[in-house]
C-alpha cells in the first residue's frame, strides 16, 4: 500500500481488527521512509447484482421489493418478521453465492415460494398467484391440488407458522 503522505511503495501493517459486523477489515499502517501512520480498509467487492424481468429490462437486485412481496403475501397470517427476514436473506444469499452478473426475476420467486411453502400454505398461494399472474379460479385450483397432493409425500397438510 502507498504512503499518501510520502507516495512510498512500502508500508507495514501495524495493528488489523475487523469491523462493520465483519464485512470488512481495518488496518493501521505505517511507512517504512516517512514513520507516519494511516489507516486502510479492506472490504470484498460486491458484484451488483442485475435482475432481468419478464419484459426484459433489467434493474439492480432490490432487498426491500422481495421483503414488500413477501410482506404481502403474509398479510394477516402468523407469519412473525424475523421468519421474513429470513427468508430474504437466505434468497439474497443464495443468488450471490451462483456469482452470476445476471439472473431472471423468476429465479427469485421460485427461491421466495420454496420457503414460503414450508412456512405457510395460504402465504405461499398468495405469492404464487401473484407471481405466477393467475389469470382465473383455475390456476387457483391447480396450485392448491399441488399443494395438497405433495401433502402425502411428507409434508404436513395446511402446516402454518407457529404464533410467536
Amino acid at each position: 500500500m502507498k504512503c499518501p503522505f510520502c507516495d512510498n511503495p512500502d508500508t507495514k501493517v501495524v495493528d488489523s481488527r475487523p469491523t462493520d459486523e465483519g464485512q470488512a477489515i481495518r488496518r493501521r499502517r505505517e511507512c517504512e521512509e516517512c514513520g507516519r501512520r494511516f489507516t486502510t480498509y479492506e472490504k470484498i467487492e460486491e458484484i451488483p447484482l442485475i435482475v432481468v424481468k419478464k419484459d426484459g429490462s433489467r434493474q439492480t437486485f432490490d432487498r426491500s421489493k422481495v421483503m414488500s412481496g413477501i410482506i404481502r403475501a403474509c398479510e394477516k397470517r402468523p407469519v412473525p418478521m424475523d421468519d421474513i427476514e429470513k427468508i430474504v436473506s437466505d434468497v439474497e444469499k443464495r443468488l450471490s453465492n451462483l456469482m452470476l452478473k445476471e439472473m431472471d426475476s423468476s429465479l427469485i420467486g421460485e427461491y421466495v415460494m420454496e420457503h414460503l411453502r414450508t412456512i405457510d400454505d395460504v402465504a405461499y398461494v398468495r405469492f404464487a398467484s401473484v407471481y405466477r399472474q393467475f389469470t382465473d379460479a383455475e390456476s387457483f385450483r391447480n396450485e392448491i391440488e399441488k399443494l395438497l397432493s405433495d401433502s402425502g409425500k411428507g409434508r404436513k397438510p395446511g402446516r402454518k407458522a407457529e404464533k410467536p
